[in-house]
């Protein structure tokens, strides 16, 4: 009887020294928008679906990888109010925040095009905008701006506008699967990076 539970507790003990819980960090995606909240709308397309389907994009490749988890604010057509989002970023802490948008510019067909992106006034989120920067090549780094999740996040955070809904180019890229694609990849480029 002794020996069996000496075999047991060995057993029991190499088992659970053998064993390395794993712990993810977290990277939260927000997408703008959602609900009766559309955000820019153009010929059909609006802001709301074109970040939902981009944040689900990039939650979905990353599922490949083990270092870090993605966390949607919204993973559905909802809307959800700004404080309830970043209530949720601060309660997971994490690694960043990639705020998801599509710009629009008041003319009818706008010449402006690419990517902006806007920083919280910290270094980590300056850093994380320019690593993002560097694989969306036509982008711009806007600068510090007063917008909620970028005040009231705790964690490095940046919001990226996508493109503009109203350019050709950028709409059609973004729209497309293979845009979707191409761009939710780049995403995860930079946070393997981190």
């Amino acid at each position: 009887m002794k020996a069996t539970k000496l075999l047991i507790l060995s057993l029991f003990s190499t088992v659970f020294l053998s064993f390395t819980p794993i712990n993810k960090k977290y990277i939260v995606v927000d997408a703008g928008h959602g609900g009766n909240d559309f955000g820019s709308n153009f010929n059909g397309h609006s802001e709301k679906d074109i970040t939902l389907s981009i944040a689900k994009e990039i939650k979905k490749i990353n599922e490949t990888q083990d270092k870090y988890e993605v966390i949607l604010t919204r993973d559905s057509d909802i809307y959800s109010q700004l404080k309830e989002r970043t209530d949720l970023i601060n309660k997971l802490n994490p690694e960043m925040v990639i705020s998801l948008h599509v710009n629009s510019s008041p003319e009818k067909e706008s010449t402006k095009q690419g990517p902006e992106i806007f920083v919280q006034n910290s270094d980590s989120s300056k850093k994380l905008a320019e690593k993002i920067m560097q694989k969306f090549t036509s982008s711009t780094v806007k600068g510090e701006t007063n917008l909620h999740i970028l005040r009231e996040s705790k964690s490095p955070t940046v919001l990226v506008e996508l493109g503009f809904i109203n350019n050709t180019q950028d709409r059609t890229y973004m729209t497309s699967t293979e845009g979707q694609k191409e761009i939710a990849q780049k995403f995860i480029e930079v946070i393997n990076e981190n």
